[in-house]
């Protein structure tokens, strides 16, 4: 296999790769202002979401059967007919 240098590319070939480039870019900074990954203390995070029409309860007891234990509740919010809620499982 023959390795190419950028600067052999043909002219669109480049600008193609540049406007991918710049895309991917450009979604990933929408990632930028989303919730934490990992608590403080280091704890990965999970979002669910439930339909806003039942109780909270639902998306509780959807979060705690993913733990299979109990869970901290870092956010929940409600939009558009969907309860969201970030948790951590506590640990065990």
């Amino acid at each position: 296999m023959q390795c190419t240098s950028w600067f052999q590319l043909p002219a669109r070939a480049l600008a193609r790769a540049m406007t991918a480039a710049s895309l991917g870019a450009v979604m990933l900074t929408g990632c930028g202002g989303s919730a934490p990954l990992f608590t403080r203390d280091g704890r990965p995070t999970t979002a669910v979401q439930c339909s806003a029409a039942g109780p909270w309860a639902n998306c509780m007891d959807h979060a705690r059967g993913i733990c299979q234990s109990d869970i901290d509740v870092i956010d929940q919010s409600s939009q558009g007919g969907v309860n969201k809620l970030l948790f951590a499982c506590k640990a065990k």
